[in-house]
């Protein structure tokens, strides 16, 4: 775990806008980065809340277990998401899990020095409530985007979420098994599987081990659409 400085911090833009400059070194000179690798877990569901917490970089999966340990991931998040904004004023403790999902780097404020930060700027407050609003909002409607499609369509959703926007390029190293697309779209891995050999066969998309390209993105928006 290091120490970061805030000299041209994303946090300056991102989160610190209404904080005076010694309010952002008080609490930039204590902020903390972590780096975790894929497949490891930053969050646990139930473990105390100690920091306020963004993604620096890398790729993240909120989610939660369910009955038969069986796991609902509720959405992915993306570089300067704040991964741990659903709780972190409402909570005493986690309601869900984050794991890694690509190699990360958190970023890590002492929770209750942002706390006293907001107890004495109404700006600030507000600003966090807008950010924690957006996250809420994006996670709703994305579930509902996912829900109201059939299972082709589910499939072109979360394949075109990773084209478009994470990787922002039509080929990409999928960076979900198959059974975290089935887990996040709620379907079985075998319509996964199925389903994408539906698409490779159709000359949709290409298929080169954990490598997704996009050959006809056309063809997989209308599925979207109309699915």
């Amino acid at each position: 775990m290091n120490t970061c400085n805030c000299e041209g911090c994303e946090l300056r833009s991102l989160f610190f806008e209404f904080v005076s400059n010694s309010e952002i070194e008080s609490i930039c000179t204590r902020k903390k980065e972590r780096t975790f690798k894929k497949g490891e877990i930053i969050i646990h569901e139930g473990e105390g809340i100690k920091d306020f917490m963004y993604l620096k970089n890398g790729l993240v999966k909120l989610y939660r277990k369910g009955f038969h340990d069986k796991e609902q991931i509720i959405c992915f998040a993306l570089p300067f998401d704040f991964v741990s904004l659903l709780s972190i004023f409402s909570e005493k403790n986690y309601k869900y899990s984050v794991a890694a999902i690509e190699d990360s780097t958190t970023c890590n404020i002492d929770l209750d020095e942002v706390k006293q930060v907001a107890l004495h700027n109404g700006k600030f407050a507000l600003n966090i409530m807008e950010k924690t609003s957006r996250v809420t909002d994006m996670i709703i409607l994305n579930f509902m985007d996912v829900k109201e499609k059939r299972l082709f369509g589910r499939i072109a959703y979360i394949l075109l979420y990773f084209a478009d926007k994470v990787y922002h390029k039509n080929t990409f190293e999928l960076p979900v098994s198959r059974k975290e697309m089935a887990e996040y779209i709620g379907m079985t891995v075998e319509n996964v599987i199925r389903t994408l050999s539906d698409f490779r066969k159709d000359g949709i998309i290409k298929i080169y081990g954990a490598t997704i390209e996009i050959i006809d993105k056309e063809r997989l928006e209308r599925i979207l659409e109309l699915s």
